[in-house]
């Protein structure tokens, strides 16, 4: 298993980063929060998780072990395969997943793209007494609104992690969240790849 990697950012895209590492270039899967934080050019450390499969070898990146650990945790969820895992830690943080499950928080886990009300409980069953200790920090998007700020913080960052200034990432996020109205918050990297057509189409 790879379980972590670092070496220089070649290349910060959409739903992923490569990193160089000797010589090779590792395509590492990441959600927006950690792709805001690299940096082209720059050093960085992930910690991963590769999901091996019969027709492709996917590398997960992670800011920390813990967000790995958690990732690799869910998993082992009935239904749950890395990319609705990743889903997960790309809406919420790992002490805010820890306490919608210990809490059976059903609301914050169906905001989750692709977890509906079932699927939450599945969750909070298979998992509550596995989940381990639960942080001080609030549930991200305990009230629809900060839900909205989240993704929105979320997607500006990485807009301006991509090169873009932090004018022309609040314009495009302002024109997402718009197009929105009152429909189910999409996933961060479908609204992201939105505000990036809407910087394309002003240039």
């Amino acid at each position: 298993m790879i379980a972590s990697v670092r070496g220089r950012v070649a290349a910060v895209a959409p739903d992923g980063a490569v990193i160089e590492v000797g010589g090779v270039g590792l395509a590492v899967s990441c959600t927006p929060g950690v792709l805001a934080t690299l940096r082209v050019g720059a050093e960085a450390r992930l910690a991963t998780s590769l999901v091996v499969r019969e027709d492709s070898l996917t590398l997960y990146g992670f800011a920390d072990d813990d967000a790995r650990a958690l990732f690799e945790l869910l998993q082992t969820a009935s239904g749950v395969g890395p990319r609705l895992a990743q889903a997960v830690l790309g809406v919420h943080s790992p002490d805010a997943v820890r306490r919608a499950i210990a809490g059976a928080d059903l609301t914050a886990l169906t905001r989750v793209p692709g977890i509906g009300k079932k699927g939450a409980e599945r969750l909070v069953l298979e998992l509550r007494d596995r989940i381990g200790s639960v942080g001080d920090d609030p549930v991200p998007g305990g009230a629809a609104g900060s839900a909205g700020a989240a993704w929105a913080d979320q997607v500006r960052q990485a807009l301006v992690g991509l090169g873009w200034s932090a004018g022309q990432a609040e314009q495009a996020v302002t024109v997402v969240a718009e197009s929105l109205d009152s429909q189910p918050v999409p996933p961060v990297s479908a609204l992201l790849k939105q505000a990036i057509r809407v910087l394309g189409t002003g240039r």
